[in-house]
């Protein structure tokens, strides 16, 4: 009988917590998702670089010079700052970084784009920005293109390293890495 009465009451106490695990509330899907890009030098071995990023929509919206000021630094996507890692050591232009994780934020301009390598690191946005903290930057061109709906990066090979390509809006610049 006791024994009986045992299981009753382990099997009502499983079953509450049961129903509040099933209870559990979660979040909708981010209307800005994350995404990561990884630049591989071959298919199979491991990543040079990787970058974790918010995909913002374009939704019929003037983006560059209205949504993200020229002139001003960006995220360079959505919500939490663009996180870079690069797993060895590379260049920006002439300037060297060393292997680690970064912060990657950007400058919009109409014709060209400040890239902006920095060292602080889970930030949100660019609230937080602090030039100081900069470890190389960059001015490449921009090149209008077909409209990209979501903001993208993607990495392509060179001879000398690779060229990682954001792009959104009818916008695209290229930034060059080398080894």
């Amino acid at each position: 009988m006791i024994k009986n009465v045992l299981v009753s009451i382990l099997l009502v106490v499983t079953l509450f917590f049961s129903i509040d695990v099933a209870a559990q509330k979660f979040s909708d899907i981010d209307k800005s998702p994350h995404d990561i890009s990884y630049y591989k030098a071959k298919r199979n071995a491991p990543p040079v670089i990787k970058v974790i990023y918010g995909r913002p929509q374009k939704k019929g919206r003037r983006i560059f010079g209205s949504l993200v000021s020229y002139g001003k630094v960006w995220r360079t996507g959505a919500n939490e700052a663009t996180e870079i890692t690069f797993f060895q050591d590379v260049k920006l232009g002439d300037q060297e970084i060393k292997k680690g994780t970064y912060t990657l934020f950007t400058i919009p301009n109409k014709n060209t784009w400040t890239i902006i390598i920095n060292s602080d690191t889970d930030v949100w946005g660019s609230y937080y920005y602090d030039q100081e903290n900069d470890v190389a930057r960059l001015d490449v061109p921009v090149k209008k293109i077909d409209v990209v709906e979501y903001f993208s990066i993607a990495f392509t090979k060179e001879t000398d390293g690779t060229r990682m390509t954001l792009a959104w809006d009818n916008i695209s610049v290229a930034v060059p890495f080398s080894f």
